[in-house]
């Protein structure tokens, strides 16, 4: 199933240390040879101050080889690392004798300038060496102590006016909060951060060009974007890892700013939003134990399916492929090979992983309710090789199905015809109506939006005198 790993299309959209982890697993599965992995782990290694880890994968790569030793390798750099490290300790530590000051703790207020003002007037600290926090929490994250480089970065964005500086923290605060485990303040940091991102209204392209040198104007439209990106393939650790991050991620990823993100971006995403949909659909066993759901997760399915057969050009695999074939070609035997499929994907995926018994059970709730939903009469032991169940089990299963679910209202079972008989009363001529015109409002307005998009680009293209306008 190498065919449709992600790895290697995930990795560059994740800082080094957040690679490990994917990497790692690719060993266990043994999607990849074990020794090309290493490999890419050792390369990804030397670029970090974790010298023992990469000493070690070399020795595991190349058994019947020293580990090199010179002026540019392991043993030189680990003596300007220590050496490094004390540097921006002692920096470090100046400043926090001062804010961990109980004194200082109850002068601080939330006016960071004030703040500013006040350590430099009482204690002559400037932001230069507030700075010093930062530059001590990234060296300690390049040598893998994600605990205490969350600790130095929080302090520094506490106190810091530098916007740059304090993004850059908090890209830092969450990844070392998702290697460390730390959900609920990860969930947080991702929250906090992608509000960062959105508030930062690009400006109007022309006015970032640089009139007084040569140096490329960056579109702040683009470099959005970028942002977002990035944030969309952070945010699948904590998504997968945090109990309510499946309704979490639905809401998120189906929301027009970033659906749009990933259309434009990032397509491969699309198989974790679908993943998401399919479990976070009810299953007799979740239906008493799960919290309340938005409209916008009860409906993720259908919405996930419209994103999935626009976006079928550009991406597609057998999780994508079975939504599409269960709920826009009604194939079931397409629909059952894809499903097989799917199941192994999902059990090779780092994220979807732990998760494959919850799809699978979703899966085959959906292959149901839509299969009873076409049809009047059904075998029973037919519906079972299409959930790709044995006999005996998929009775029970499909038994359980219709008893603990809103299928029972409809639906009598003839075990000894081994049938489903599906009785519907007829649907009122008003509903009908309300079904087919539901979407209507939300097609015009999207392709009122269109239609305004094309203008604004036309007027863009034709030459004019005015400002420009801002690219969005």
């Amino acid at each position: 199933m190498a065919e449709y790993d992600l790895s290697k299309t995930i990795i560059p959209y994740l800082d080094r240390h957040l690679s490990f982890p994917l990497l790692a697993h690719l060993v266990e599965t043994g999607v990849f040879p074990a020794d090309e992995v290493q490999v890419a782990q050792y390369e990804l290694a030397k670029g970090t101050n974790m010298f023992d880890y990469a000493a070690s994968l070399f020795e595991q790569i190349y058994p019947n080889q020293e580990v090199p030793k010179g002026a540019s390798q392991f043993e030189q750099k680990r003596v300007n690392a220590v050496s490094t490290h004390e540097r921006l300790q002692q920096e470090a530590q100046a400043v926090l004798d001062v804010i961990e000051n109980p004194d200082v703790a109850q002068a601080l207020r939330q006016d960071k300038n004030h703040n500013l003002q006040y350590l430099k007037d009482n204690y002559n600290l400037t932001l230069d060496q507030i700075t010093a926090l930062y530059n001590f929490g990234k060296f300690q994250y390049s040598y893998g102590n994600y605990s205490g480089a969350a600790d130095y970065l929080y302090h520094f964005r506490v106190l810091s006016t530098d916007p740059d500086l304090i993004i850059s923290a908090q890209w830092g605060k969450l990844a070392s909060d998702i290697l460390t485990g730390k959900w609920d303040v990860a969930l947080e940091e991702l929250n906090s951060l992608r509000e960062a991102i959105d508030s930062r209204t690009p400006a109007p392209f022309a006015s970032v060009s640089s009139s007084t040198n040569n140096t490329p104007a960056v579109d702040p439209a683009l470099s959005q974007l970028h942002s977002r990106t990035w944030l969309v393939h952070w945010s699948l650790f904590v998504y997968f890892n945090h109990p309510q991050g499946r309704a979490l991620l639905l809401e998120t990823f189906l929301s027009p700013t970033y659906l749009n993100t990933i259309q434009t971006s990032c397509p491969w995403i699309l198989r974790y939003v679908a993943a998401a949909a399919i479990i976070s659909s009810p299953t007799p066993t979740s239906k008493s134990s799960s919290a309340p759901q938005s409209s916008r997760v009860k409906n993720a399915v259908r919405e996930v399916v419209k994103v999935i057969q626009m976006e079928n050009y550009q991406y597609t695999d057998p999780i994508t492929a079975f939504l599409m074939q269960l709920h826009v070609e009604f194939d079931f035997e397409a629909a059952q090979k894809e499903l097989q499929k799917a199941e192994k994907v999902v059990s090779d995926d780092f994220f979807l992983g732990d998760f494959h018994d919850e799809f699978l059970e979703s899966a085959r709730c959906l292959v149901s309710e839509a299969y009873c939903r076409i049809h009047q009469r059904i075998d029973i032991g037919d519906l079972s090789d299409r959930l790709n169940l044995p006999r005996d089990e998929g009775e029970k299963w499909i038994v359980n199905l219709i008893r603990e679910t809103r299928m029972g209202q409809d639906a009598k079972i003839d075990l000894e015809k081994n049938l489903i008989q599906i009785s519907r009363p007829p649907q009122p001529v008003y509903q009908s109506v309300i079904e087919k015109t539901r979407g209507l409002a939300i097609r015009t307005q999207a392709l009122g939006a269109a239609i305004a998009r094309s203008g604004a680009a036309a007027a863009q293209a034709a030459p004019q005198s005015v400002e420009p306008v801002a690219v969005s």
